[in-house]
């Protein structure tokens, strides 16, 4: 590799505590047992699911859930609805509980304030569909109201109070514009504001910024399922334009480094550090060859 081209991974990114407890739950399981089911991607990256289904663990839906009985499954960082502890208990299956303690306390808050005797409007800063916001809901009974940055709010019922609370991996600044564009639609005294967003995910941004901006070149590498990769890619981007998306080595265009003096490797908190090593390899491999 050429002297003049540094090539350098963030020391910051990678894997969150709930990710990487997730997975060593799994590892120690499938040291013990030869197969173990999880619901839903144990992450948001294809790489590192691959990993672990050559080590025996396997990827099911809720559907196929419903179908197994006196079986171990696994229960990712981002949490499930109580009908799917219900599922568990009626066909026997033993639980291995890797829900993020984060999202576990968002979970009981949201709970306790449904079920109070006068309860708010619940409204959750999220993306719909996604595994946390859909445990999330669930804590409601499917009454939660879910809005991001799209939503015309037309859901929300203006005279109910609201309490506004996030999907732990989302934004601030999201959440920020979310908080003014309802109290600007019900008014001040009407929304409670609940700030739950996971600080190890959000004091990232900031960092990456930093980290973009020390680097000609950028390669944020990110499953394509990850919402917070596609949070914290754009973090970069805004700071450095010359920042790439990509899932893993294959998708680099040598192009991309024409030139480059340094080149930063970074990712989001789905995405392994062994990914980034890859990606930081074959960088190096395509500016040596220049």
């Amino acid at each position: 590799m050429s002297s003049k081209v540094k090539i350098e991974i963030d020391d910051n990114s990678g894997f969150c505590f709930g990710v990487t407890a997730a997975i060593q739950k799994a590892e120690k399981e499938l040291a013990i047992n030869p197969v173990l089911y999880c619901l839903g991607d144990i992450v948001h990256n294809s790489d590192e699911v691959e990993r672990l289904r050559s080590k025996g663990l396997v990827t099911i839906t809720h559907a196929e859930l419903a179908d197994l009985h006196n079986v171990n499954v696994l229960l990712r960082a981002h949490g499930e609805p109580p009908s799917t502890y219900d599922t568990a208990r009626r066909n026997g299956i033993r639980v291995i509980d890797a829900t993020c303690p984060v999202v576990l306390r968002l979970q009981k808050r949201i709970k306790d304030a449904f079920t109070h005797p006068a309860p708010p409007q619940i409204v959750i800063y999220g993306k719909a569909g996604h595994a946390e916001v859909n445990g999330l809901v669930g804590q409601t009974g499917g009454n939660a109201v879910v809005v991001d940055d799209s939503s015309s709010l037309a859901e929300i019922d203006p005279s109910r109070p609201v309490a506004l609370y996030s999907q732990t991996t989302q934004s601030l600044e999201g959440y920020e514009r979310m908080h003014d564009r309802i109290k600007h639609l019900l008014g001040s005294q009407c929304v409670t504001c609940h700030d739950t967003i996971c600080r190890q995910v959000a004091n990232r941004a900031e960092g990456l910024a930093l980290f973009a901006k020390a680097h000609s070149v950028v390669l944020f590498v990110c499953g394509k399922k990850s919402s917070n990769g596609r949070v914290l890619y754009n973090c970069c981007l805004r700071a450095n334009p010359h920042t790439y998306l990509i899932s893993n080595s294959s998708e680099i265009d040598p192009r991309w480094l024409d030139g480059a003096s340094s080149i930063g490797v970074c990712g989001a908190t789905s995405t392994p550090r062994w990914l980034m090593e890859e990606v930081r390899d074959a960088a190096c491999s395509i500016v040596s060859e220049d």
